[in-house]
């Protein structure tokens, strides 16, 4: 078989010998079998036990992100109902995600572990919305941005919200990622989705609050539980709020959410390639607040890289690979499992097609490691500067070059925890992930 001119012009790059790192963060958190009581603990005040009464039916909200014990917080949730002898069930508040398909948002509750054995009440999948306000936003005639949400969530007597607060990844206001969002883009569905985004990324700091107040005063929002997550991806508070207490509370716990986010603890570095890439991880695949990888000038932060990578889809996402286009290679692998049916839908309806772009691919992991390095510029090739992780919620172990020792020995928060080795690969030039 004649040589690939590829792997021609790849052949003498050296990938350098890797370390593991130990990265410290601090750790707080509840234990699993303590959340139940947590969350009992504050729902049995007044102001939350006194909304739900029997024959009512509750709908509960659940999202498509990878949550620490979700399945057993949205349990709790509806135990909870029933044991007020209301009738609680679950939509999917994904906005498009699963394809914007009522199956594929199904089966991302499924692959998260959330399922009707699992959480013990009934999960209504549907797209159909409806229509419960309008808002503007600049010039635009009210009539022209519709507010909507899931019709099954509009119709049942009451709805209880639950989301991790989290910085976004596109773009920064008083409410990110959170339980606004959670009602403005998850309970929008795709059409309620489409209708925030449609102005772009510029107005969702604006958009956001807005669509979520609208909710709250169109719709019967009794309360919402807020996740906080600390560097380890453990569960470590969880909030119970009014309606009015998710206006003013919420930017506060925002706050809180960035002194638990992880980072990979240097600047910068040559090469940064990623092991795991998903929906399950984040929303554009990988966190952009710890690889660095924004599609929009409206959020920064993370790691500055010359070069980045990504070598593998995980199972948990359907084949949406929605965010491959802010890296600049990827491996056949990775590519061979994106569904681009499952992928476009996400960045049709954030209307920023950046998202999707399909980097240089390449045959293998060997060729798509030595492909990031040969590109750089202004490197010291005989120590090249290049982190690999397994992927942004995973970060207390990563691995280094072994020129970059020096930088590990002088920085507090991280210890050596290995010796530098070779990367092995296989006969097909593939890691073991």
């Amino acid at each position: 078989m004649p040589e690939r001119v590829i792997t021609n012009l790849l052949k003498d790059v050296k990938i350098p010998r890797m370390v593991r790192i130990h990265q410290k963060f601090p750790r707080p958190k509840i234990d699993v079998n303590d959340i139940p009581n947590v969350i009992l603990s504050q729902f049995s005040e007044e102001k939350f036990s006194s909304k739900i009464r029997p024959g009512m039916s509750i709908c509960i909200t659940c999202g498509s992100r990878g949550i620490s014990n979700i399945p057993l917080i949205i349990k709790t949730i509806a135990d909870f109902c029933k044991s007020k002898g209301a009738l609680p069930f679950v939509v999917p508040a994904m906005g498009s995600h699963g394809g914007a398909t009522a199956q594929g948002q199904l089966e991302i509750l499924a692959s998260l572990g959330v399922t009707e054995e699992s959480i013990g009440c009934p999960i209504k999948s549907s797209m159909e919305t409806v229509v419960v306000g309008h808002t503007v936003v600049g010039d635009i005639r009210p009539e022209e941005i519709e507010v909507r949400i899931d019709k099954n969530a509009a119709s049942a007597d009451g709805i209880i919200l639950c989301g991790r607060i989290k910085a976004h990844t596109a773009f920064r206001g008083e409410y990110e990622s959170g339980l606004m969002k959670m009602m403005t883009i998850g309970l929008g569905k795709q059409e309620g989705a489409e209708s925030c985004h449609k102005n772009g990324f510029k107005y969702l700091a604006h958009l956001v609050p807005a669509f979520g107040r609208i909710i709250m005063k169109a719709a019967p929002v009794l309360f919402g539980l807020a996740i906080l997550e600390n560097s380890f991806d453990e569960t470590c508070r969880l909030v119970a709020l009014t309606p009015d207490e998710i206006d003013s509370e919420e930017p506060k716990l925002l706050k809180e959410s960035f002194t638990y986010l992880p980072r990979i603890y240097f600047d910068d570095c040559d090469v940064l390639v990623v092991d795991e890439f998903g929906k399950n991880i984040s929303g554009e695949g990988m966190d952009p607040n710890i690889t660095g990888t924004f599609a929009t000038p409206y959020a920064s932060g993370g790691i500055k890289a010359q070069k980045r990578a990504i070598l593998r889809l995980t199972e948990q996402t359907h084949g949406n690979a929605h965010g491959l286009g802010l890296v600049d290679v990827i491996s056949k692998k990775f590519y061979d499992d994106m569904d681009l049916e499952i992928t476009y839908p996400n960045s049709i309806t954030s209307t920023v097609l950046e998202f999707s772009k399909i980097p240089m691919i390449m045959i293998n992991d060997r060729e798509t490691f030595q492909l990031c390095i040969k590109t750089c510029t202004e490197i010291d090739r005989e120590k090249v500067r290049l982190i690999r992780i397994k992927n942004t919620l995973d970060l207390e172990y990563i691995y280094v070059s072994e020129g970059m020792l020096d930088e590990v020995r002088n920085n507090p928060n991280l210890e050596i925890a290995g010796e530098p080795e070779e990367l092995i690969f296989d006969s097909d030039g593939n890691l073991n992930i």
